[in-house]
């Protein structure tokens, strides 16, 4: 009785530069220190090596034994059929009376139909490697996170002080649930903090405010005007929402808008500006993208204002805009009221002529400064 012990592999090209099949005890034996010395962590060195095994113990025992290799190559088509026309060619040279098929994976499983329907298979060896690799390098991974500084100051340091307040909390708020939505919130701001790299920023801060000082650069005289005027946009707007006869939340939000809109337009203007004039002073040429941002702020500003006040006046939290009448001699025109979607639309064309004419003035600009470089050149 002969019996055909076969190491199978699906995935990929097991043979290595041989031709498969690879037949024969020396053959195998041959690959496994080609294939292990090449990549001694893959477990299919341990399929090899297990039908080497098996080999030996049939022979022990008197029986006709041959090993092979079956290995579908690379390709990522045909894969199934160049391992069943191997097996034909081992049927042909070999004619065993049974077949033992070593796989070292369910995907090398999917191949046993493909030798059971050319030759009765007596057992299927499925290689299980009893070293984890995952498992058994946790502990060296744990080491590494336990010797780097900035990990244990990330990771580490929150997590302790979490546990640490979680029982003060509970005292103190007599709540699980505050207490658990105190912490995740602390430590998700920790998180962030680290994440976001504000703690880089803040770090580089100071020496960046230096430098400015020291440079002389205009935005820094507008950032803490744009500063200032942010801060009197949200009291203004925070005034003339303590002064809305509505609880509608809506309502509310567009009064915060409309009345701190003009004051935070007027500070981001500032900041803008400043960036601009900094652009111009230390190059010879400013980017489109700085001459255009003070007049897309202007014209978001302006679209703000007219949406806020259109929802506004439709809930009658002030009066519409009223036109008195005017006397020019042989011209008089009469009184009127502007309606709320007349007034949304004079804004709103407002804004879109101010972006416009950001674009075409940095369009303008920029096509001077080429034409003043192509000058110079020549």
């Amino acid at each position: 009785m002969s019996t055909l012990v076969v190491c199978v592999d699906r995935g990929s090209d097991l043979a290595g530069a041989a031709d498969p099949p690879v037949v024969g005890f020396e053959a195998v034996e041959s690959l496994v220190t080609e294939f292990g010395i090449d990549d001694p962590e893959d477990s299919r060195v341990n399929c090899l090596l297990e039908g080497l095994r098996i080999t030996r113990d049939l022979e022990d025992n008197g029986e006709d034994v041959t090993v092979a290799v079956l290995s579908g190559g690379s390709e990522t088509v045909g894969v199934d059929r160049s391992v069943a026309r191997q097996t034909d060619e081992l049927l042909e040279s070999h004619d065993p009376d049974s077949a033992i098929v070593v796989t070292d994976s369910p995907e090398d499983e999917r191949l046993v139909p493909i030798v059971e329907s050319r030759i009765p298979v007596d057992a299927v060896d499925q290689v299980i490697v009893r070293q984890a690799r995952d498992i058994e390098s946790t502990y060296y991974l744990l080491k590494q996170f336990m010797a780097d500084e900035e990990l244990r100051e990330t990771i580490l340091v929150p997590i302790g002080a979490a546990l640490l307040a979680l029982p003060v909390l509970l005292l103190v708020l007599n709540s699980v649930t505050m207490t658990v939505g105190a912490i995740a919130a602390a430590v998700g701001l920790v998180l962030l903090y680290k994440g976001l790299g504000i703690d880089e920023y803040l770090a580089t801060l100071p020496r960046q405010i230096h430098d400015a000082l020291y440079s002389g650069q205009v935005s820094l005289v507008t950032y803490v005007v744009a500063a200032g005027l942010t801060l009197i946009g949200l009291f203004v707007g925070a005034l003339g929402v303590s002064a809305t006869a509505s609880d509608a939340e809506v309502i509310l939000a567009m009064r915060f808008g409309f009345d701190s809109v003009p004051w935070l337009t007027a500070a981001a203007l500032a900041a803008s500006t400043g960036r601009l004039l900094d652009e111009l002073l230390q190059r010879d040429g400013v980017r489109s993208a700085y001459l255009n941002l003070p007049f897309g702020v202007v014209a978001v500003g302006l679209v703000v204002r007219g949406v806020t006040g259109y929802f506004l006046e439709r809930a009658a939290v002030f009066a519409s805009i009223r036109i008195s009448a005017v006397d020019l001699g042989p011209i008089v025109v009469e009184g009127f009221a502007v309606s709320p979607g007349a007034r949304l639309a004079l804004f709103l064309l407002a804004g879109i002529l101010v972006s416009l004419i950001g674009v075409r003035f940095a369009a303008y600009v920029s096509g001077t400064t080429v034409q003043e470089d192509l000058a110079s050149e020549a």
